[in-house]
């Protein structure tokens, strides 16, 4: 789900990864805009506000919403910089070290997010677009671009896109490459939207300490990778050994 990088990802594998991001997107969209009345997980309607903003020449509340979108990209900046930095040196963290920054994030939110709302709820906008900038740029990295996980708006677009293309292309080939691409993103939008109610639910009975459980989720889905990888090896090397030993006979 995790590890596979780039031609070595399959279907399955975007699958389990589309569903375990867009529903820990989901969470932090309606936790963050519930929380702060913010959008947390995209910068479209941010950039909007920026503008306006800028024309009303109401700088200090421009900068504010420039920062925002900034936060988010720069969430997406670092985490290239660390998938490239570990492709050199140890490919197995590629994936587990933006992962891990993303969960600590969250927990942190969970956990004091009340006292910074109180505080500076602009700091929690801020830590929440750096985690989904993180995490949209790590997704994006491995997956070749094929899955994005933060907002919707490409998503329906390609949508669109894949289901006209339905009504022109006839071989079986390229219905099923189209019924592949119509799956996946389906999967992203329905898990986006369970992990929005789900936020929804969690945030009117606990409040921001919701985020905990997004990370929770990433933190799980972690070590169900981490678990499953070291089976296969088990596998592997129980079944050369069985050949070692009948080989030996």
């Amino acid at each position: 789900m995790f590890r596979h990088y780039g031609k070595t990802r399959t279907l399955s594998h975007n699958l389990k990864i589309a569903s375990l991001l867009s529903f820990v997107a989901g969470i932090v969209s309606t936790v963050g805009f519930f929380s702060v009345q913010r959008l947390t997980t995209n910068v479209t309607g941010h950039f909007a506000f920026f503008m306006d903003e800028v024309f009303k020449l109401n700088f200090r509340h421009s900068l504010i919403f420039f920062l925002y979108i900034f936060s988010f990209f720069f969430g997406s900046f670092v985490s290239n910089l660390l998938i490239e930095f570990f492709a050199r040196k140890n490919e197995r963290y590629i994936y587990v070290v933006p992962t891990l920054i993303e969960s600590i994030i969250l927990l942190i939110l969970g956990f004091y997010g009340q006292t910074l709302i109180l505080k500076n709820p602009n700091l929690v906008a801020f830590s929440l677009l750096f985690a989904m900038g993180l995490q949209n740029s790590f997704v994006t990295t491995i997956s070749s671009a094929v899955v994005r996980t933060t907002h919707l708006t490409g998503l329906f677009t390609d949508l669109g896109i894949d289901l006209s293309q339905l009504f022109f292309y006839k071989t079986a080939d390229e219905k099923k490459k189209l019924f592949s691409s119509i799956k996946l993103r389906l999967t992203i939008i329905n898990f986006f939207f369970i992990g929005g109610v789900f936020g929804g639910v969690l945030y009117s009975k606990i409040g921001i300490y919701a985020l905990t459980i997004a990370a929770t989720t990433l933190l799980l889905g972690l070590i169900y990778d981490y678990t499953k990888f070291k089976l296969i090896l088990l596998k592997r090397r129980f079944k050369r050994h069985q050949k070692y030993n009948s080989n030996k006979i």
